[in-house]
């Protein structure tokens, strides 16, 4: 089968998906591949091209959430596709608000996105409309960024959340009896480990009713 750009982008992502993107490269991609590195380059003129494949690549998987009859519908479907993607391919949201998406699938989303939020009733305008894009957006770097740190850190230390509260138990104990910190005390020993797609999805809905009440000073 003969190359072609969308050849080459599975390939990278593949390799990203085991590897991370530090594990990366064009040697790795066209010994896959059965070519010479060299051959790449007539395909890709570098690595920031290639990430930029890929990620579109991984855009057109977010894209199948499609259109709904309703503009909340389209926004949760969008997102949501967004963090299964994020988790399936965990170097994606690496590369989340790093720089502008600009591919043909990122557009798309891009497009639906922009288009669902300006029919939410607290969206009157261009400016309401930049500000509730930013703040979805800002959400959803920052809280697929956090749970992949998460997911990463347990599988680095072999443990998860709850393990690596408990090595800390001694230290934690001392701090907090001195009883500077009671509001994080109460986090500590009251608060639940909240599942990651529950939270997730609460907090989603959150910012959603928050962009439809938009209050005005």
């Amino acid at each position: 089968m003969p190359l072609s750009r969308a050849k080459i982008a599975a390939t990278a992502i593949r390799i990203a998906d085991a590897h991370g993107l530090d594990g990366l490269s064009v040697r790795k991609i066209a010994k896959e591949l059965g070519v010479g590195p060299m051959r790449l380059y007539d395909y890709v003129n570098n690595r920031s091209e290639l990430l930029d494949l890929m990620v579109d690549a991984v855009y057109a998987q977010i894209a199948e959430a499609g259109q709904h009859s309703e503009w909340r519908a389209t926004v949760l479907a969008i997102v949501h596709r967004t963090r299964d993607a994020a988790l399936d391919h965990e170097w994606f949201a690496d590369l989340l608000g790093a720089r502008p998406h600009l591919g043909p699938h990122a557009l798309a989303v891009g497009e639906s996105t922009a288009a669902a939020l300006s029919q939410a009733p607290g969206v009157r305008g261009i400016d309401d409309l930049q500000r509730a894009l930013g703040t979805l957006n800002a959400f959803i770097v920052g809280a697929l960024r956090r749970e992949i740190t998460e997911r990463r850190t347990a599988r680095s230390t072999g443990t998860d959340l709850s393990a690596w509260q408990a090595t800390l138990g001694p230290y934690l104990t001392r701090m907090l009896e001195t009883g500077r910190y009671p509001t994080v005390a109460r986090l500590v020993i009251d608060g639940a480990h909240l599942n990651a797609e529950e939270t997730f999805h609460h907090n989603l809905i959150t910012i959603l009713d928050g962009i439809t009440s938009h209050p005005r000073p």
